[in-house]
This record gives C-alpha cells, structure tokens and sequence, in this order.
C-alpha cells in the first residue's frame, strides 16, 4: 500500500500525524511509556532525613510575650528588671535603638507616669521624656507642686514608657511589640508600687487598659494592675494642639486632689 502513495499524499499524512502529536518514529522494540515515567528509585543514604522534634531547624519561633514572662519572673528588683529587660532580644527596634531607656525619677514616688516610647532626644539621652515633650511634661508637673527629682516621695514622680526602645521615625508601637513588652511593664508597676498611675496618651491606655480614644478616657478615674488610673493627653499632643491644655489643667488638678486622700 506504501508503495501506491505518491510523496505529496505521505507528506500529507506525515504532517497530519505531526499535528496529532506523533513526533517519535515507531522503534524496532516496543517502549513501555507507564514505566518510563516511574521516578528513579533513589538509594535510601540519599532520601532526605525525616524532621524530628530535635532538629533546631523544624522547631517553632519562641513566643516573645512567653520569653517575657519567665524574664520577669525572676526580677526581684528595679535593678534586676533594667537588666532583664536590656538582654530581651526579640524586640526588632532594640536593633535599630542606641539606648535601652527604663525609667527616671524616684522610685518612691507615689506617682507613676507612664508614656508611649522614646523619641530622639530620650533615645540619645537614654532617659524618658527629656524632649520638647518632656521639657512641658515637667513644667505641667511643677504647677502642682511636683517633679521627678524631688526627693519627697508625696511630691515625687517615677516616669517610664510602655516601649523602651524608639519605633523607627517615631512611628506608633505596634500591637505585638505592645504585647510582648507587658510584661515588663507589668513588672514594674509591681516593684514600683506607685498609689497612682497616669497614663499619657493611647499606647499606654491600650497597653494597660486595653482601650484607645484618649480624648474620650482622659480625665476618667480607672482601675488597672490593681491601681488608680487616669489617662491624660501626651504633652506631645499638647505642643500640637495648645488648646487641649485646659483639659490637661483640669486632669492634673483631679490628680492633686486624688493625692491628697488617703493612699
């Protein structure tokens, strides 16, 4: 039959099982497709080692709020927390911070500032609020007859942030960077032991009291960690907005009263 094909009909039928996908000439010896396709056996000293619970590689990431727990754990002391909390090391903006900034004033106050995190100047000085922010901070305090270097306990303040390290542009903390540094905060209001606690501005509100909108909390007495509470404005928001500082006076006025009862 092969022979009765003129070159014109066996190109036509060459091109035609070209396009139905029969580019391979039929062999001499049948080929079986099924086995050719099995993948190579592959000698067992070559077969990747199963995962087990020991190999560091598979393990999980530590939970830093876990590592924080049993860091605090075992800080008898403001001394012993500072130095806890300096060895801390899964905190991404202690790489970025040239200070790890705790706390300044009198330990003994009866009054507890807590604010958000450093900014340059406190990064650079490696203490809280010693900026523009700090400079009014201090002065609002004066007026009602207290500052952080007074040796006085009653006239006192104790000041530290929820975040020790500085967010890159000052930018706001992040929830799990919050999260993973309370504990240390939590800490610290325990050794500490002040009678009243002021919250300035949302970080520390959201931090310790789980709440934010401090134009709608500051002014209100709270209870957390076992304390009195009262949000106030940041004194960065004041420098921004000078006509919030009428609601500041009245907020450090209920603080002088609330001072002057019984601790």
């Amino acid at each position: 039959m092969l022979d009765e094909l003129d070159p014109d009909t066996a190109r036509a039928l060459l091109e035609w099982q070209l396009e139905m996908g029969a580019d391979e000439a039929i062999g001499d010896v049948p080929v079986d497709r099924f086995a050719a396709a099995e993948p190579d056996a592959r000698p067992a000293s070559d077969a990747p080692a199963p995962a087990t619970a020991a190999d560091p590689a598979q393990e999980a990431e530590p939970d830093p709020v876990a590592v924080a727990r049993a860091a605090v754990a075992g800080a008898a002391d403001l001394a012993a927390l500072e130095a806890a909390l300096g060895a801390f090391a899964h905190c991404e903006l202690k790489k970025g911070a040239r200070h790890t900034v705790f706390a300044d004033g009198n330990p003994q106050a009866r009054v507890m500032i807590i604010g958000e995190a450093p900014g340059r100047e406190e990064d650079r000085a490696g203490l809280p609020f010693v900026g523009r922010a700090g400079q009014l901070l201090d002065r609002m305090f004066v007026a009602i007859g207290m500052a952080r270097d007074a040796p006085d306990p009653a006239r006192a303040l104790y000041i530290t942030n929820i975040l020790p390290w500085r967010p890159p542009q000052n930018r706001k903390p992040e929830r799990a960077e919050i999260a993973m540094l309370m504990p240390f905060m939590e800490r610290h209001v325990a050794l500490a032991a002040p009678d009243i606690i002021v919250l300035m501005g949302n970080t520390p509100c959201a931090g310790i009291l789980g709440r934010e909108g401090i134009t709608r909390l500051r002014g209100q007495w709270m209870r957390a960690l076992e304390r009195p509470v009262l949000p106030m404005f940041h004194p960065a928001y004041l420098l921004r907005n000078p006509a919030a500082k009428r609601e500041a006076w009245a907020d450090l006025l209920a603080l002088q009263d609330q001072l002057g009862s019984p601790a």
